[in-house]
């Protein structure tokens, strides 16, 4: 992986370049930068820079799953817990299910292909939801189960898929070994970043500046996402564990209220900035996939993932009906069309090794799912939510 700060440069050019246009021409941000990236891998001006599951698990998700976490209410986040766990718990596994059945049966793969593209697609994208939302301004209860659901989800999928590629590479499957490799998985993501974060709320505390309080908490974030990547734990789950921490200290006051107003701009650059990189290399490395010869396990793969995100949706929420903790029609329609996938679908599959049968394809169907949430999901789901009435027109608001 080579990355000079030319590409640096072009980079940041092309982003503010791309956020100027989409902003005049009202387009979606994310689209307009998987264009960009369309359109760089057709000039001289070569990206050497790789979409690999190293840099996007050391560099590119640590902190956007870190601030898509601090922008959550651990209150609200816990009124409405048994619905999202139950959401991104049960009904993904639900989903990978159907999706490794038709993927087997329908297109023909291994089961091993097909249970590891089952587990790996399931998950919905934080950065591709979350950049979506901001910047439909979406607020409320929907806003708070689609981001923490799709945070959440990650963790699951990421650990059910590392489950079945050890199988897949001979490790053992008895249940008890199962057990426990979840167990590790999940309590040892939690546990990293619940320590690096309480470490951090106790040095936060005794300093007054503003520029060491940004310091700690990017060692926040990328310190237990990594730490849990050592120990073979959960950096998703670390990273939304400390994110929700931090985020609980903040508003207990231990920060200021300059200091808050500091950490929250700088990772909202931030994320702003690693957004527009993952969508750049996104399109740039869709501008190398060839399609057509896997025309059909990528209609099997589309089809699945829409029929998958219903059955982890609507069932589910219909467990909850005519209790305090049911989830009105209209946003459980968001948040099965708010499933994208994004950045850790390709990270997963981008780290398979080149032993497990099919792996070519399974990058390329990928890929072609990942095109289908940018392009597809993306450009639908704001006038969905202007048609639901989850958020209002302009006109409509100027009126009211």
């Amino acid at each position: 992986m080579t990355f000079d700060i030319y590409e640096l440069g072009l980079l940041l050019a092309v982003t503010t370049a791309v956020a100027l246009i989409c902003e005049r021409l009202r387009l979606p941000y994310t689209i307009g930068l998987v264009l960009a990236g369309l359109a760089l891998a057709a000039t001289p001006l070569k990206i050497e820079l790789q979409l690999s599951k190293d840099f996007v698990y050391t560099f590119l998700l640590p902190p956007l799953v870190f601030e898509a976490a601090l922008r959550l209410s651990w209150p609200r986040l816990r009124r409405d817990l048994p619905v999202i766990l139950t959401l991104a718990g049960p009904g993904l596994i639900a989903s990978a299910l159907l999706l490794a059945a038709g993927m087997h049966w329908i297109a023909g793969w291994s089961w091993t292909a097909a249970g590891l593209f089952g587990a790996l697609i399931s998950a919905t994208d934080p950065v591709a939801v979350v950049a979506t939302f901001d910047e439909a301004r979406v607020r409320g209860r929907v806003d708070l189960l689609v981001r923490a659901e799709s945070l959440i989800n990650d963790g699951t999928a990421a650990t059910v898929f590392a489950i079945l590629l050890a199988i897949a590479l001979g490790a053992p499957a008895a249940p008890m070994d199962v057990t426990w490799t979840l167990l590790l998985t999940v309590g040892g993501g939690l546990a990293s970043g619940f320590a690096v974060a309480g470490a951090l709320l106790f040095l936060v505390g005794r300093t007054n500046n503003n520029l060491v309080k940004i310091t700690l908490t990017t060692l926040c974030g990328y310190g237990s996402f990594l730490l849990a990547q050592r120990m073979d734990a959960s950096g998703v789950l670390a990273a939304l564990a400390a994110g929700l921490v931090v985020a609980q200290g903040s508003r207990w006051g231990l920060f200021g209220p300059a200091g808050e107003g500091a950490v929250a701009a700088f990772w909202e650059y931030v994320a702003f900035l690693v957004n527009s990189v993952v969508f750049i290399l996104i399109g740039l490395h869709e501008a190398e996939r060839h399609f057509l010869p896997v025309f059909w396990p990528v209609f099997v793969a589309l089809a699945l993932a829409v029929a998958g995100r219903a059955v982890a949706v609507y069932p589910f929420c219909g467990l909850f009906w005519g209790t305090r903790y049911a989830v009105e029609l209209r946003h459980q329609h968001v948040l099965f069309w708010g499933g994208f996938r994004g950045a850790l679908a390709l990270a997963l599959v981008l780290g398979l090794p080149a032993s497990i049968s099919e792996r070519d394809d399974l990058v390329t169907v990928t890929f072609a799912v990942v095109a289908f949430s940018v392009f597809v999901q993306t450009l639908v789901m704001i006038p969905l939510l202007y048609r639901l009435g989850v958020i209002r027109r302009p006109a409509d608001q100027a009126q009211g």
